[in-house]
Order: C-alpha cells, then structure tokens, then sequence
C-alpha cells in the first residue's frame, strides 16, 4: 500500500514503517557520532519505550552505553488494513538495529499501569538480566486503571479560573484565540492519578521487593515545566499539578524505596503527547525560530545524547537547588524567553510564518509519524505489516 499523512486536530491516523526506520537510523547516527557514554547503565529498563523522550532514551543507552535494554510500551500493530501506530513501527526498527549489533533488546507490548505487566517485566528481568541498573519512566496516558480497579481519566485544563490566550490553529495555521476551562477538584485528583508518580513508585517497590535492583541502580523520569507563558494551562494547570506529584515522588523513592530517584525536566517539543495541548504548539513554534537562530534548539535524541553526556552520569549528577535536573536550561534564558515573548506579543496570522517556525513545528509533527524525511521513498508500495523480533517469538 502507498501511505500517506491523513490528519485529524493534533494527530495523524497513518505511520509510514520506512518512514520511521529511517528516523529511527537517523537517531542512532547521531548518538553513534557523540561518542561512548561511560557509566554502569548496561541493563535498562525503558517504562514508555517507543516514541518521544522514551524512544531516545532506549536507543541513547542502547547505542551510546552499549546496554542492554527491556522496554515496556502500550502499541497497536496492523491489522492489513490499517498501519500499526507509529511507536510499533519505530519498536521494530529499534530492534532490527540492535540484533544487527548483536545488542540484546527486547519489548513487552501492554499497559505499563497493570500488575500483570509489572509482573511479567519482572519475570523478564529474572530470567534475561539478572537485574537492571537504571529505569528510565517515560509515560503518557490519557487514562490509567489502578491496582483497586479505579479507571481515571486526565484532562487538558487549568486551574482556579478560566484562561484565555492566543492559540494556533492547527487546521489552517491561523492565530486566534483559546479559551480553557478551569476543571473541577475531582478532575485535577484524576489528572494527578494518571499522570503523577504514584504508577513510578509502585514499579520502582515492585522491582525492589523482586531484588531485581543491582545494587547502586537509579531511575530517571521526564517532565516538563515550561514558561510563564505557558504557565496556566501546564505549570499551573492540571497537568502541572500532576508533574509536581511526579517530582515529590522523586524524594519519596529515594527515601522510602531506597533507590536513587531522579527527574530530568526537558526542553519544549512536538511530542505525540505535547501536541494536544491547546496553545502550547504555537509557544513551541516560536521557541523553535528563536533556539534555531541561536543555534541552541535540540530535539529529542539531542537532548537525551546531552542528559546521559553531560548531567547523568558524570561523578555527581548536575540538579538545581531542588535535585532536579534542568535540560530546559537552554530555553528557559532570558535572552530566548524574552525573544519569545517579544513575538508572541505582535503574532498574526498574517506573520506567523516569519515569527515562529511553523514548518519546522510540522515537519517535527509529520516526522513522528514517519513522514516527511529525506531518503525514503513515499511513492512506492510497502507491507503495513511489521513484526517486532522479540514479539514473535
């Protein structure tokens, strides 16, 4: 079948399986070219492991710590008719190159929230690793079902009051104006339940009391703060309310489950799961524009290639005063925040194309899907079907 983007609001329906082997090689090139990770990361476990910060962190440790890596995802193959989603697609990629190398990975396909999944992954650990050195959490659900069989949905939505700003319309590409409704108590307590880091710490115990933790083994999860531009519908909305529960358990692991607990927070991108949140894609357009002249913009493998060189594993970890570490450090300046701030003031649909990036903002959204990347042709047929080498046998 010739396939092609169809795309609805913030998704797209179809993944090109070349399309994503080839962003998939593209990554792993470029963590090739950074050079050799020192470090005692060589078994990882990758919670989140086939799209985004999880995906780079998979193949950052894979290629760059030469480890050994499980991962756990939550993804949908082809039914012959349909693509599999692009996170199948990239997982089969993943592999292919690391059997080439003859570097062990392998994937556990299921909802990383369930017992039976932590149960299994354990039972995979025990019998293939051993135990593992670092976990790596890199989740995002819209809903998740906990151990008493409570099913909590997140939603996108502020807090206090209702907030109102510019927005960019991803239909058309104009500029108008968004307006989000606070949400009620009971909605942020479910935002937290999905989105916080109750589930983290339950894997992080579950693996303890499993004595599959080498000695010395750390954990690593991703969040995301922001700027003040972003402010009420993020850092102060029902999703920030949720990264804060992240971060608190952080400490509660490091205190309570007796591993060292981390949280890495991450620069501003197009991610699968940053792209349903309204008024953030026109923020991340403009802050794309601005980083890219100052010749500071990274995207995902970059960012990940620079935790593990430069933050993780070095003799003390960098954090600020609050131990976490800041890879927005390079979008949170003043020198771009002020940029940002400045076009975001006078942005039109009349100019957005010269103050933001907006093409490069789509050509990051086609890319996760497998689109709209040099070398692959899209005019030729190819088979819907994938296999994950590790699913099949």
């Amino acid at each position: 079948m010739i396939i092609k983007p169809r795309v609805k609001d913030y998704l797209c329906l179809t993944a090109h399986p070349e399309g994503c082997k080839k962003n998939v090689a593209d990554q792993i090139a470029y963590v090739k070219a950074q050079g050799e990770i020192p470090g005692e990361a060589k078994k990882v476990l990758v919670i989140g492991c086939s799209t985004g910060y999880g995906l780079a962190s998979r193949i950052v440790t894979a290629f760059g710590c030469h480890a050994d890596t499980l991962g756990i995802m939550f993804e949908r193959p082809s039914n012959g008719k349909k693509t599999a989603s692009p996170g199948w697609y990239n997982t089969a990629a993943f592999e292919q190159f690391a059997n080439e190398e003859e570097i062990y990975a392998k994937t556990i396909n299921g909802d990383a929230f369930s017992k039976e999944i932590k149960d299994l992954t354990i039972e995979t650990i025990k019998k293939d690793f051993g135990k593992v050195d670092l976990v790596i959490y890199s989740l995002a659900a819209p809903r998740r079902t906990t151990p008493d069989g409570e099913t909590y949905r997140s939603v996108l939505k502020t807090t206090g009051e209702e907030f109102t700003n510019k927005n960019l319309n991803l239909k058309d590409n104009s500029i108008g104006m968004k307006s989000i409704p606070a949400a009620t108590e009971e909605e942020v307590k479910a935002t937290v339940k999905v989105m916080g880091g109750e589930d983290w710490k339950l894997w992080m115990q579950a693996l303890k009391d499993a004595d599959v933790l080498s000695e010395g083994a750390s954990t690593v999860a991703y969040s995301y703060i922001g700027s003040e531009l972003t402010y009420p519908i993020y850092y102060e909305g029902t999703i920030g309310a949720a990264k804060k529960h992240l971060h608190q358990t952080a400490d509660e692991i490091t205190k309570e489950v007796g591993v060292k607990a981390l949280i890495s927070v991450n620069k501003g991108l197009v991610t699968q799961a940053s792209a349903a949140i309204p008024i953030v894609p026109l923020y991340f357009a403009i802050l794309y524009k601005v980083m890219k002249v100052q010749g500071t913009h990274e995207g995902c493998i970059e960012q990940i290639s620079r935790l593990f060189h430069e933050k993780l594993f070095v003799e003390k970890p960098v954090t600020d005063e609050q131990g976490r570490i800041r890879m927005d450090d390079w979008e949170l300046s003043d020198e771009v925040q002020d940029k940002v701030m400045e076009c975001w003031k006078n942005v039109t649909t009349e100019n957005v194309a010269e103050l933001s990036d907006i093409d490069g903002y789509w050509q990051d959204f086609y890319q996760m899907f497998g689109f709209h990347l040099d070398g692959v042709d899209y005019a030729k047929d190819v088979d819907l079907e994938v296999a994950i080498p590790s699913l099949e046998k």
